[in-house]
């Protein structure tokens, strides 16, 4: 196991805003959960504070809590609920007195945290990535990105705002930070987030886990088993990747499973009925069973090229197991050279000749070269660098700009289409 260094022997009281959380499941919940386990190793506090029905005190172990706050539902999701109450968020951090703060929601919630009076340093980990899950998505294809961003100057602005109310503005890859800078958004830096260590393996591979599952498609054990894991939801692109899989199976022996949950099942279920070769699944909730299953596919394929780390991508990594997916993003950071293929991002017929790509150069190939590469960054080492990030600035006398939150950004919506539409371009 991994075990903290002694520069933390002293510890901290660390605050964690997640906007995100959902108990439904998803890539926040996993990194959440993990966090909490996580700071309890490391010697530190880690009080999580999530948007719920009511107020609740959840202990999850000496030093682990989870603190739901009475909020609305998200109209656009209703799995999801958001902070819009600052004065009973302020009060939450008041009572639990953090050494440091942590936001992840790049909307309303990170302004509040932003304008809360306490003295604890504080970070803003961005979880989502909108500019790319909205604005680039709807317009890339016919207008330029410096064209896109103009038009959401007032968003561009909004995070130049929390640049200057956060100590550092925390990217899990490159791609995200590297566009933050260059727009203008200070304290932005890239801590590489990981894989919940011991779980995912090749070793985990079935030959009969993977022959029941294409057999299930009517395929033989001879065919190429593709695997899709996410949350049903535009941005994931998954309408794409079905119609894609699907017209592939027309001419080439390829299956594809979906496993997940969301508000856009029924479309996908419909799409799904109009191939023999696609299956739409229930998420699985059971990790160890998500594992088994993800090491006996020959691929990975994903849709999504706004994803800030893609948790699966790195577990399919862990797994052995070749990525399809989009040229850039979170997803293509975990590709390594000869263990998958890329193709352009939102183009279903590039994901059509990727797949065809992927069968002629040979799976097994492909599959030697990701069993190479399985040994990916953990989620130990990922909080790891985070921790010791926070307690450096904590060491600082100077952690923040005194006028900070007189300063603050325009409260923006926590709805993303609504931000957008409001923005006033006309949308597709």
């Amino acid at each position: 196991m991994f075990t903290a260094p002694d520069r933390f022997l002293k510890s901290m009281r660390i605050a964690d805003v997640s906007a995100f959380y959902t108990p439904l499941g998803g890539g926040v919940r996993t990194y959440v959960e993990a966090k909490l386990r996580a700071a309890v190793r490391f010697g530190h506090e880690m009080i999580v504070i999530v948007p719920g029905a009511e107020h609740q005190v959840i202990r999850r172990g000496p030093g682990a809590v989870l603190v739901t706050v009475p909020s609305p539902t998200l109209p656009v999701d209703r799995r999801y609920r958001y902070f819009n109450d600052e004065e009973l968020l302020h009060a939450t951090l008041d009572a639990w007195q953090p050494d440091h703060v942590e936001a992840s929601s790049p909307w309303s919630s990170a302004t509040m945290v932003g304008r809360w009076q306490g003295t604890a340093t504080r970070s803003l980990v961005m979880h989502a990535d909108p500019l790319a899950a909205y604005a680039y998505r709807w317009l890339g294809g016919i207008v330029p990105r410096q064209a896109i961003d103009r038009c959401f100057d007032r968003f561009w602005r909004h995070l130049r705002g929390l640049g200057r109310m956060f100590d550092t503005i925390v990217c899990a890859n490159g791609h995200l930070a590297d566009r933050l800078t260059e727009g203008g958004v200070g304290n932005t830096e890239t801590i590489r987030m990981g894989v919940e260590p011991g779980l995912f393996s090749p070793t985990l591979r079935s030959a009969e886990l993977r022959r029941a599952a294409l057999a299930a498609l009517g395929l033989d054990s001879d065919a190429l088993l593709l695997l899709g894991i996410g949350r049903f939801s535009a941005e994931k692109r998954w309408e794409m990747v079905l119609r894609a899989a699907g017209e592939c199976g027309r001419r080439l022996p390829v299956g594809l499973l979906l496993v997940g949950d969301g508000n856009k099942r029924q479309k996908l279920e419909l799409i799904a009925e109009q191939y023999r070769n696609v299956e739409v699944l229930p998420a699985i909730t059971d990790r160890a069973e998500l594992a088994s299953l993800l090491a006996s596919t020959d691929a990975l394929v994903h849709g999504c090229e706004s994803e800030t780390f893609c948790l699966v991508a790195a577990e399919a990594r862990a797994s052995g197991v070749p990525l399809i997916v989009p040229h850039g993003g979170a997803a293509a950071d975990q590709l390594i050279e000869g263990a998958g293929t890329t193709y352009v991002a939102g183009r279903e017929k590039s994901l059509e000749e990727a797949i065809a790509r992927f069968v002629n150069r040979g799976p097994e190939l492909q599959r030697a070269a990701a069993v190479r590469a399985s040994r990916p960054r953990t989620m130990d080492e990922h909080f790891c660098d985070l921790f010791a990030r926070y307690a450096r600035l904590g060491s600082q006398e100077e952690h923040r700009p005194a006028a900070a939150a007189a300063q603050a950004p325009t409260q923006m919506e926590p709805v993303p289409a609504v931000a957008l539409a409001r923005s006033g371009l006309r949308l597709p």
